[in-house]
Parts: structure tokens; sequence; C-alpha cells
């Protein structure tokens, strides 16, 4: 069964075409690579996915539901959560109070920060249980901004997590990250349920190719292939484009 489908979606900004008739179906429980070079469209693929852009063309739907033109909030209520290309947290709140805003938002629920957390024992246990579950425990009373950069990106991963979405969207979560906490993430993502569909951009080819299920592969915002990790790899005008072979 399609959890995702994007048909023929395009966007323009003025005269440039960032997006041209992209078609993109991905099955529940899969993890689909976004691969490509700069430039080539992926992150504003994810925008029109979330609703942080409207496409200018096609249509998007969701677990069968058409999401094209909902809120970004609205597509999260479906079971849409996303992760950003450069971190996007509040830098200045503890990882423990990132992680109560998170759940308070999934659940619709909001929450006072400022004063006695006995009302809310059981948010503050489960926020406690998803830093523990992401080896971010020790982290919990640090203000974000102390954060080295790998465990931020680890962060953004749990708070995307908090919710249980059905569909997640990864943007380069190993972008900038040392080898080490490469793996950390490669582990987290590893992790997740079969049952969630994850879609993720990845610029690390070994990282692409030990998640995937399935690699599609954009350029100039045109989607130019689509298979296996066996089919990209022989794929000529992948080498030539992506790979950089002559």
């Amino acid at each position: 069964m399609t959890a995702l489908a994007v048909e023929n979606v395009s966007k323009n900004f003025g005269g440039v075409s960032a997006l041209a008739n992209i078609s993109l179906n991905v099955s529940r429980g899969e993890r689909r690579i976004l691969l490509g070079p700069n430039g080539a469209g992926k992150t504003t693929l994810f925008h029109t996915i979330s609703g942080a852009v409207t496409p200018s063309g096609g249509r998007i739907t969701l677990f069968g539901i058409d999401i094209t033109r909902l809120r970004p909030d609205r597509r999260a209520r479906l079971g849409l959560a996303r992760t950003f290309q450069i971190t996007n947290l509040f830098p200045r709140l503890t990882v423990l109070d990132s992680m109560l805003l998170a759940l308070g938002g999934a659940s619709g629920h909001s929450l006072q920060l400022i004063g006695s957390p006995s009302g809310y024992r059981s948010e503050y246990d489960k926020a406690h249980q998803l830093l523990e579950q992401w080896d971010l425990v020790g982290t919990a009373r640090r203000v974000v901004r102390t954060l080295s950069y790998g465990e931020q990106r680890q962060l953004e991963i749990a708070l995307a997590l908090a919710g249980q979405p059905r569909l997640l969207l990864l943007d380069e979560p190993t972008a900038g990250l040392s080898p080490a906490e490469t793996r950390r993430v490669v582990s987290m993502v590893h992790a997740l349920p079969r049952d969630m569909t994850i879609l993720m951009i990845e610029h690390d080819m070994d990282v692409a190719f030990e998640l995937a299920d399935r690699i599609a592969v954009m350029h100039q915002g045109r989607l130019i292939a689509e298979g296996d990790q066996a089919a990209i790899r022989a794929n000529k005008q992948v080498t030539d484009i992506y790979l950089g072979a002559d």
C-alpha cells in the first residue's frame, strides 16, 4: 500500500523551475533515499511534501488523503514529521524541555514549563523514556546550544519521533557529522520500527546504500532514476551526473 504519492509535482520560483513534474510513490514501511547533487531540488521537494511550500502544479497524497493544500500542522496530525537540512531547534531550552514541547505538540496539549512538573508526570516520564531510548538521557538538563552538533542532530530526530509519525522525512541527517556521529545516526534509523515509512535525503553514498530499500536520484529539478542499489550503481546517467564518472 502507498504511504506517499507525489504526482507530477512542479514548483516555479519566478522564472526558475525548481521542480519539474516529479512523480514518486513510496510504499508503507519503505526506506527510500533521495540522492542528487546540490541544487537538484531535493529539499524543495521536501518542502512541498511537508507543506512549507505550495507546489505550482501536481498532487500529493499521504496514506490516500490529498494533502496538496493542507497546512503543515494538518499534515503533522495525519502522521508526517520531518527534520531539516540546517538543525532547527530552540537553542535556549534544555533538552528535556524541548522533548516536552514536542510531546505536547504531538498530543495537542499545551504545557506550562515554568512551575511544578507534578501535573505533567506522564509527559515527563515519556520524555525521559524517549531520551533514554535515543541515548540522550545524559543531556536532559543541558541547554540545547551547549550540545555538540552531532548531539543536536540526534535530538532533532528524537523530537521528530515524539509524535510516532507514520511518515518521517529526514533531510541530510548525517551532514557535517564525524564518522562516529554518523554511525550513531545510522543506528537510530536502523532502530526505527519497520512500519514507519522513511524518505531521506542523503549525501553520503555509503549511508544511502546501507539504509535504502530503494533509491531515487534527482538532477536539476527532475527525477532521473529510480531503483534498488544494483540498478542505481549500474545507471550510467547517475554515475555521470552524480558520481562524477568519466
